[in-house]
Parts: C-alpha cells; structure tokens; sequence
C-alpha cells in the first residue's frame, strides 16, 4: 500500500499518533511533530474535530473541553508544513463530513476512528476522495472487516476511482488495553485481498506495537506524547515518550529483519551448507560391471555429490557399464 512516497510492502509505517495530546497547545502540537520525526516517526496524526458535530449539543461540558483541543484550519496547514519540513507524512482523522473537503488537501491519505467504523456516510464521503483510507476495527468490528472492505471497494468501482489502497488496523478500544485483551492473532484475520492489515494500540508500553509486525502488521499507530505526566488528560499515560518511540521503531526494525522475505529461494547463509547436510544416492557394496542394479543395492548418505534422493528410477534396474564401490555416490557415468 503507498501513502505518498511510502510503501508499506517495503517497511512498517510508524504513525505517532498526537491526537489531542497537545491539548490545544499550537507550539506544544509543532515541537511534538519535531520529536516524533526526531525518533524516527515516518507520520504523525492528529485529529480534526468541530466539537459540536461529535458529541451532542446537550453535553456542554465535553464540548467546552473539546472547544479547548481544537485547532483552526489555519494551524492545521501550518502543521502540515511543520510535518513536510521535517520530512513526516502529515495525517489527521475527520470526524464529520464538511472536515473531509478542507482537510483532503493537506493529507495523502485519511484515517478512520473505530467509533466511526460504521459511520458510513462518512465512509462514503471519505471513499469519494479516492485516496488511500486506513480504518481502525475497534469495537469488535474484527468480524466486519470483509464488509467494510466490500463497502470501500464498491464506492470506487461504481466511482471508476482505481483501487488507492486500503488497510484495515486491529484495535481494542479501551485505554489503556489490558495485555491480556490485546488480541493480537486478529491482526491475522485482516489478509483479505488487496487490504493492508495494521494495528492501532492502547496499550501500555511498546511490546504489543513490536509484536503486532511479527502478527503481519504492516501500519502501526501509537499514542505519543512528549510526557506521560503531562496532565491528567487519559492519553498520555498509554502515549509513548519519544524515547518508547524512538526503542520501538529500533524493535520494528528488528522484527523485519528477523521476518525477512517470503520467498523460498535457498539463502545466501545456506548455500555453504547445502552439499553437507543432503543426501546422495550412494552403493550398499562393490559391485561389478554388468550386474543390475536393485533397490537393496542403495543407500542414501551425505553429502550431495551425486544423484539425489527422488531420482532412484534413473538406475533401479539398469546394468553397471562401469564398478561401483560401497560408499561411492551413483552418477549417471556408471551406466554409459
């Protein structure tokens, strides 16, 4: 899946998730861009949001605090800018449909937030884009992911928008997630045709994130913040530090060298050891020219210098042309 200039096929995308961690902070949001690129971040996300087209109008007290995070379309380009100019993919989640048209131009692709994983208009909406869509599955939403791939798909087929890539995250929406809720092995159930599996974490620490990749994650996103001790807003104790950060890209970086590819060619370490552990076909005893060859006649020992296991039709049957001695591999030079 490409975001921008980005291929996930070729490397794990670490999303610094920034969110509100910021608080509504604009110098706070630019320096937070600074030390998530810093740690090696290749995006940072934030989120757009119009207070009252998110929570009811009857429920003042949120609204007044989320009045309090939120940022002007101005300040969302200047952060984009901030993001080009220390080289990070600029994201931020919309949470209502007018946010998506002044939003689509400052991002390369849109997130989705589980709680709106069913929120098709916005689906749709986002879907008209034709850019590439990442969706957290929270909620349990795991089990819908065909249908929620379906949903896109269809939109850009009848669209005629060529297929700008979609990946589906793993989440479990609580903060933090309990270690033992994390289930990781769902992030398995994403291979679905043409859809890129990732994984959005809750969790405390980085270990999760690290073995998410192992599972075939290929989009990780994890809170950040530049101090868990911040305040008491919820996010920053589950939010990696840039130090977390900076570890868990090291131990993603890690995995994918252990995971190396999927091909099954024969490796460069292993080729110096291909001839010593196989076998060849090899004479149970001396044998003398012009006697036949039977099964009893044969063993199969190491190493592999002649003819190999699988190719016992080629002399079961056949007369020596020349003598063979116990221990000696069989070559095709016997029977001449």
């Amino acid at each position: 899946m490409k975001i921008g200039n980005f291929n996930t096929d070729k490397k794990v995308l670490v999303i610094a998730e920034i969110g509100n961690n910021h608080e509504g902070d604009f110098e706070l949001a630019k320096e937070m861009i600074d030390a998530a690129a810093e740690a090696g971040a290749d995006a940072v996300k934030f989120q757009t949001i119009t207070p009252n087209r998110l929570v009811s109008i009857r429920e003042q007290e949120r609204i007044r605090q989320l009045q309090k995070f939120a940022f002007d379309r101005d300040q969302f380009a200047a952060l984009k800018e901030r993001a080009d100019e220390k080289n990070v993919i600029f994201l931020s989640t919309p949470f209502d449909l007018e946010t998506v048209d002044w939003l689509n131009p400052l991002v390369p692709a849109f997130k989705i937030a589980s709680g709106d994983n069913d929120f098709w208009p916005l689906l749709d909406k986002i879907a008209s884009t034709g850019k590439p869509v990442i969706l957290s599955l929270g909620l349990g939403k795991i089990k819908d992911a065909t249908q929620i791939a379906s949903f896109f798909k269809k939109v850009w087929r009848n669209s005629e928008i060529a297929f700008p890539g979609l990946a589906l995250l793993h989440c479990v929406v609580s903060y933090p997630t309990p270690d033992d809720q994390a289930n990781l092995r769902n992030i398995m159930k994403i291979e679905l045709g043409q859809v890129t599996p990732g994984y959005s974490d809750h969790t405390l620490g980085i270990k999760a994130a690290e073995l998410a990749v192992a599972c075939g994650a290929r989009i990780i996103e994890k809170h950040f913040t530049l101090n868990k001790n911040y305040s008491d807003f919820r996010d920053h104790k589950l939010s990696a530090d840039p130090s977390e950060l900076k570890a868990l890209i090291k131990a993603i970086a890690d995995v994918e060298k252990f995971l190396g590819k999927t091909d099954d060619h024969l490796g460069i370490c292993e080729k110096e050891n291909a001839t010593a552990v196989s076998r060849s076909i090899a004479s149970n005893r001396d044998i003398h020219t012009g006697e036949t060859i039977s099964i009893a006649d044969i063993c199969w020992v190491r190493p592999r210098k002649g003819l190999k296991p699988g190719e016992e039709n080629l002399i079961i049957g056949r007369k020596l042309s020349s003598p063979i001695y116990e221990g000696e591999f069989f070559s095709l030079k016997h029977f001449d």
